[in-house]
Formats: structure tokens, C-alpha cells, sequence
């Protein structure tokens, strides 16, 4: 580095300041070490991979103005990742490999300005595994036999095997968070080294939330990049949410590029999650995509034996047939019946048998076939109601009674689901959040003076507690 080319970026430097936050212009603009300006080409050092591709996506076409306008038209951009240990890399701004055209920068060779990447994960935080969900209570079946087969191989070898994103997707209850904190565990347990981290989607969105309110976003980063082992449960629930999905997408890029494992889980395959970012679907799909289907009546039965030997209860055989016949969805619904079955019988002082059975299990499946409502379901119901075909209210028809179901969607969406506004605008029709609080106070004021209307919703929401 000359001084030249340190004048020449100070003066870059001075119209980026004019043109950004203060924030943005600290984070991402003070720890850029200038190198040097030969041919034409200027390069400068950035902290890691992922501050690459943010300048990259959010701030671009204001280095290219400002180079171009302070140095020259014909200049050209070049990025030296700085890496730790390892060779690094040069990226000019049309996103082409180059090899390094000089020595090899260390920590040391920056300059002064901190650096909000530096920090490390710590050894001991908490990978927040349940040591009760085993490989050895994992029963396998036809069902599940192809998740836990790669679940097994990713364990032995994290992170270096074709199982890398694992992608398992089924309905709730199926056992997809059992896997997931199987390999987890079992990771920990031949790899005590690695940090392994299992986070279901919904807490994820909610660190990233806090970090954008205490000005820590750098250190959320930081944070996801060092996990060896990253599991994510739930994947669907970031449905809508662009910011936290775009974060998502470049902590995915770090830890694949590095050969760190992801494990994720969804009750829809990749190609039917909606509200999710087509990049980041694309990158689900690199590894294997797996369905966890619902268990066999045999695999019901080994998961009925185990809970009543675990919990040292004494159930007749016919019984435990009787709810394996029975009780079909999913292991989590056997357990709650096995759970039923003992309350009662402790309350009422009687005898597990085939009547009392019968008695939980009736009210237990009213319970279990109570159909969850979403979107979806609620999208369905309302062309249906308005007889038009659904795929209308996504496009943007103007038509009176098109515009009507559209609004009567999103908010009987936000009734009767819990997902947020711009998670709902995702869904229908790629609308903002701001479209979607529209949608619903014109409902909402509508059904304040129009009886008709007012008894056309109370209709449809009959139909959807069906």
C-alpha cells in the first residue's frame, strides 16, 4: 500500500460518507484497507466472504459512481478477502476469481480500525441439543430410513459428505426434530471439538430482530459463521421475512464454502415452500432432500413399547394394539394418547382397558383431525366461496370481485394464523406488508356497515371450522 493509493481512497471515501448512514458508512466502509491502484485496476481488503457479498448486494453501484467519478471511468474494482491462515482471494465487482496478484495479507498488515468480524465463537455455549432424542430411540422404518441413513453418514463425517444441506421435510409430529438433535448429539459425542448449534427457525428470526435493534447485527453474523454443525428447524416459518432471509442466505454461503454442515427441516419440500427466496430454495436443494412419511403401524408399536417402558407404566397388550391401530398421524400423538391414558386412569381410579382406550382415543382424535388452518386452507375456501379460481388473487387484477377475495384472504389470514403481515402479503400475490394491513382494515370497516358482507364472512369462517 502507497500513499497514493491511500489519498485516492480517501477521497472515494469522503463521497461514499455523503451518500450513506453513519452506521453503514463505520461497518462497512471504515474496515476497508485500500492496496494498491495498478492498471487500471483499484484493490482494496475486506474483513471476510460475507462482507464481500454485502458491499456486492447492497452498495455497488455507489463504489462503481464513486470510483469512476474520483478515479477514473475505465476503473475496475478488485476485493482481496482477508483470510486467516489461508490463501486469499481476489474478486473483481463482475464477480470473476482471480488469482492473488500480491503477498499474502495478515491480521497484523491492517490497518488499526476494528474489525466487527474478529470475534470468535465461544467453546463453551450451549448447542442447545436435548440428550433425551437419540439415534437409539430414533426407531427406523421405511418411513424415516433414508433420513436417518444420511443422518448417520453426516455424523461420522460433518460437513465433507453429498448429505450437505440435509433438507427433511414432513408433516409435524413425524419425528424431524428427534433426527435433528440425534445428529446433533451424536456429532458432539465423536467430534467434542465442533460447535454444533440446533435453532429452530422462529428463534432465529427473533435474534436477528433484537441484533437489528441493538446495532449487534455484525456479531449475529459472526456468531453464525463460526458453528461447525448449523441446524435449523422449521425452515417454512421465515416465509416473507426478506431481511432475515437474505442474512440466512449469506451465513448458508459462508458455512457451505467452508465445508460446515447445515441440517435443515420444513413441513414442505423445497419446491413448495412459498415466501422463500428462490436463491436460498436453490441452495436447500444442493444436498439431499428427504420426506419423513407418517410411521408404520409396526414403527407405532416400537414407539408405544419404548414410552410405556421409559415411563415404568403397566398397559395390556390389546390396549397398546388398539392405539397403534387407532392413533396413525404421528409419534407425538401416541405419546399424548400413552399420556391421556394414565391421567385418566389415576383420576378416575380405574383400570387401563379397551373401554377407557376407546374414551381417550375418541377425544383425542377430535383433537388431532382438527385441521390447521393456513393460507392455504383459507385461500381455498374463499375463491371457492366467491367462485373464482385461485391462482387470481395473486395476480394484480383490478376486477372488483377478485380484489374482494384477495382482501378477505389476508385478513382472514391474519385471523386465524399466526403469521405476520408481510409474511401473508409473501404469500399472496408478493404483496408488502403495508398491502396486507390495507387489505384488512377495509374488511374490517366493510363488515361495520354491510350486513351482507358481514354474514358472507361469518359464512366462510364456518367453513374453515369445519
Amino acid at each position: 500500500m502507497n500513499s497514493d493509493t491511500q489519498k485516492l481512497w480517501a477521497r472515494c471515501l469522503t463521497v461514499i460518507k455523503d451518500n450513506v448512514p453513519e452506521a453503514a458508512f463505520k461497518t462497512w466502509f471504515l474496515p476497508i484497507v485500500p492496496l494498491s491502484y495498478e492498471n487500471k485496476v483499484f484493490t482494496i481488503q475486506v474483513p471476510s466472504q460475507f462482507f464481500y457479498e454485502y458491499l456486492e448486494d447492497k452498495f455497488i453501484d455507489l463504489l462503481r459512481f464513486t470510483l469512476h467519478r474520483e478515479i477514473g471511468d475505465n476503473t475496475i474494482l478488485q476485493y482481496r478477502i482477508l483470510v486467516e491462515n489461508t490463501t486469499n482471494t481476489v474478486v473483481n465487482y463482475r464477480g470473476e476469481i482471480k488469482s492473488p496478484s500480491v503477498d499474502k495479507i495478515t491480521p497484523k498488515n491492517a490497518n488499526k480500525i476494528p474489525n466487527p468480524f474478529n470475534k470468535v465463537v465461544r467453546d463453551d455455549f450451549d448447542s442447545q441439543l436435548n440428550p433425551k432424542y437419540t439415534f437409539d430411540n430414533f426407531y427406523e422404518d421405511e418411513s424415516n430410513k433414508l433420513a436417518r441413513t444420511a443422518g448417520e453418514a453426516i455424523t461420522k463425517n460433518p460437513g465433507k459428505t453429498a448429505f450437505n444441506p440435509l433438507f427433511v421435510h414432513g408433516m409435524s409430529g413425524v419425528g424431524k426434530t428427534h433426527l435433528c438433535h440425534a445428529i446433533g448429539t451424536k456429532i458432539k459425542e465423536l467430534f467434542p471439538e465442533k460447535r454444533v448449534l440446533y435453532v429452530s427457525a422462529h428463534l432465529f428470526k427473533v435474534q436477528y430482530a433484537d441484533a437489528g435493534r441493538n446495532n449487534t447485527t455484525n456479531d449475529f453474523i459472526n456468531f453464525y459463521q463460526g458453528i461447525d454443525v448449523l441446524i435449523i428447524d422449521d425452515i417454512h416459518e421465515l416465509a416473507g421475512i426478506e431481511k432475515t432471509q437474505n442474512t440466512l442466505f449469506h451465513i448458508f454461503n459462508h458455512l457451505h464454502q467452508n465445508n460446515k454442515q447445515l441440517i435443515l427441516t420444513s413441513d414442505k419440500a423445497p419446491s413448495e415452500l412459498k415466501g422463500v427466496e428462490e436463491r436460498l430454495l436453490t441452495r436447500f436443494r444442493w444436498g439431499l432432500t428427504t420426506k419423513v412419511d407418517n410411521p408404520s403401524k409396526d414403527l407405532r408399536l416400537r414407539i408405544l413399547h419404548n414410552k410405556i417402558l421409559n415411563d415404568g407404566l403397566s398397559i395390556p397388550e390389546e390396549v397398546v394394539d388398539y392405539v397403534a391401530e387407532n392413533v396413525t398421524d404421528n409419534a407425538r400423538d401416541l405419546e399424548g394418547v400413552i399420556v391421556s391414558l394414565m391421567a385418566h386412569s389415576l383420576v378416575y381410579d380405574r383400570e387401563i382397558d379397551l373401554a377407557l382406550a376407546r374414551r381417550v382415543i375418541d377425544q383425542a382424535i377430535k383433537k388431532i383431525e382438527k385441521k390447521k388452518i393456513t393460507v392455504d386452507t383459507i385461500q381455498d375456501i374463499v375463491c371457492k366461496f366467491y367462485n373464482i379460481k385461485s391462482e387470481l388473487i395473486h395476480t394484480a387484477s383490478r376486477k372488483r370481485q377478485i380484489v374482494q377475495a384477495r382482501q378477505v384472504t389476508m385478513y382472514l389470514s391474519k385471523q386465524y394464523t399466526e403469521m405476520s403481515l408481510a409474511q401473508i402479503g409473501s404469500l399472496i400475490g408478493k404483496k408488502n406488508h403495508a398491502t396486507v394491513l390495507h387489505a384488512c382494515r377495509t374488511v374490517k370497516e366493510q363488515m361495520e356497515v354491510d350486513k351482507i358482507f358481514r354474514d358472507e364472512i361469518s359464512e366462510i369462517e364456518k367453513k374453515l371450522k369445519v
